[in-house]
C-alpha cells in the first residue's frame, strides 16, 4: 500500500499587534491633549484647570499626563483679556458702591439743606440776622449763635428769649436723628468770679446749659449730643477790637453728616446767611 505523502501543517504567521495598545492610549491621550488645548483658547484659567483634573480621571483614573504644565504656553492675549475682564467687573462693583455713596450723601445732603430753609425762616421771621448765622460744610450744618443772643455778660443762664429759640431749634432737630455737637467759645478777656474760675468754665457752662434746654424736648435722644467748652482757644476773629471780641464769644450748634467723607463736588458751597 502506497504510503501518503505527509502534509506538513501549513502555519501561518502572524504580526504581533501587542503594540497597537499603548499606540491607541497615546493617540487618545494626543486628541484629548489637543481638545483641551483648542477650548482653552475659549476659556479662563479656572476652567481649563477643572477641564484637565476630569480628563486625568476619565482616561488615567487619576493624575496623569494631563497634570502636567503645558508644552504650548497659553495665548498671552487670551490671559490678557481675562485680566482684563477680571478688573473691569471689579471696577464696575466698585462704580456701583461708589454711586450708591454718592447717592446717600445727596439724600443727607438735602436733609441737611432742609433743616437750614427752616432755621433760615426762623432767623428771618423773629429778626436775628445780626446774632444767628448757618452754614452748611462737609462736617454738617453749623449754627452760630453769638452770646448776647443767649446770654447776659458774664453769665451762663439763658435768657427767656434764649429759651424759645432752644426749643424752636430742638423741635426742628426732631426729624433729623443725628449726632449735635454743643460748643461754647468766649473771647480772651480774663473772667475771675467764684463760680467761673476761668473762661473755659464758662463756656462749658454756657454750652452745657444750652445743651440742657434742648434735651427738655423729650422725642430727642440725649445719647446723640454732646456739650464741650473751647473757652477762647478757637476764635473766628481778632480780639483786637470790640466787633472781633462779640463775634468770639458765641455758641456752636453743629449736626453731624453720618457720612463724614463726602466726595468732592457732592454739595454745593453754602454761603452764611
Amino acid at each position: 500500500m502506497a504510503k501518503r505523502p505527509k502534509r506538513h501543517a501549513q502555519h501561518e504567521e502572524h504580526m504581533d499587534e501587542s503594540w497597537l495598545i499603548p499606540y491607541a492610549d497615546l493617540l487618545t491621550l494626543l486628541l484629548a491633549l489637543f481638545i483641551v488645548l483648542f477650548a482653552s483658547s475659549e476659556m479662563d484659567a479656572k476652567k481649563f484647570d477643572q477641564m484637565v483634573r476630569s480628563f486625568n480621571v476619565a482616561l488615567n483614573g487619576g493624575v496623569g499626563v494631563l497634570n502636567q504644565p503645558s508644552p504650548v504656553p497659553l495665548d498671552p492675549l487670551m490671559a490678557q483679556q481675562t485680566i482684563h475682564k477680571g478688573g473691569q467687573e471689579a471696577d464696575r462693583a466698585k462704580t456701583e458702591e461708589e454711586k450708591k455713596l454718592e447717592e446717600a450723601v445727596r439724600k443727607e445732603t438735602e436733609d441737611l439743606k432742609k433743616l437750614q430753609t427752616q432755621l433760615e425762616g426762623y432767623i428771618q421771621q423773629n429778626n436775628l440776622q445780626d446774632k444767628l448765622q448757618t452754614k452748611l460744610t462737609e462736617e454738617g450744618l453749623l449754627i452760630t449763635i453769638l452770646d448776647n443772643a443767649l446770654f447776659d455778660s458774664g453769665s451762663a443762664v439763658l435768657k427767656p428769649e434764649a429759651r424759645t429759640l432752644a426749643a424752636e431749634m430742638a423741635s426742628m432737630l426732631v426729624p433729623h436723628p443725628k449726632k449735635v455737637t454743643v460748643t461754647g467759645h468766649t473771647d480772651n478777656v480774663p473772667i475771675h468770679r467764684p463760680e467761673f474760675p476761668s473762661n473755659w468754665d464758662l463756656s462749658a457752662k454756657r454750652s452745657v446749659n444750652f445743651l440742657k434746654v434742648l434735651l427738655e424736648n423729650p422725642n430727642l435722644n440725649p445719647t446723640k449730643f454732646s456739650a464741650t467748652g473751647m473757652g477762647e482757644y478757637h476764635p473766628v476773629a481778632q480780639n483786637t477790637s470790640a466787633e472781633g471780641r462779640a463775634k468770639n464769644r458765641r455758641v456752636e450748634v453743629a449736626i453731624l453728616r453720618d457720612l463724614a467723607s463726602p466726595p468732592k463736588n457732592s454739595i454745593a458751597p453754602a454761603q452764611a446767611q
